[in-house]
């Protein structure tokens, strides 16, 4: 079992960069593929980007594609998203969730984070 806690969200102007970090207790951490998923105010939650357990494998979500780059490092037991040219559409609250495979969908992702806020202004 792993519990993810998010940090690193912010307010940041169009362009800018930002890093986002997933800290997971647990020694299981590099078992599971993790993912990132955000949601705006009256939308759904949506993939971002996800990366399996040894880190060889990712995944992104068209619209962050170029921009954004899922990374892990093992042996500190944490995940990050590097988040380039920020756009105000990305603005949302950014989770973190670990799960057995790389894929799209929440349902296959067993642990959640609580989320950190990410606003981009224009």
């Amino acid at each position: 079992q792993v519990q993810p806690v998010e940090s690193g969200g912010g307010l940041v102007q169009a362009g800018g960069s930002l890093r986002l970090s997933c800290a997971a207790s647990g020694r299981t951490f590099r078992r599971y593929a993790m993912g990132w998923f955000r949601q705006a105010p009256g939308k759904e939650r949506e993939f971002v980007a996800a990366i399996s357990g040894s880190g060889g494998t990712t995944r992104y979500a068209d619209s962050v594609k170029g921009r954004f780059t899922i990374s892990r490092d093992n042996a500190m037991n944490t995940g990050y998203l590097q988040m380039n040219n920020l756009k105000p559409e990305d603005t949302a609250v950014y989770y973190c969730a670990a799960g057995d495979l790389v894929v799209t969908s929440p349902y296959n992702y067993k642990y959640w984070g609580q989320g950190t806020q990410v606003t981009v202004s224009s």
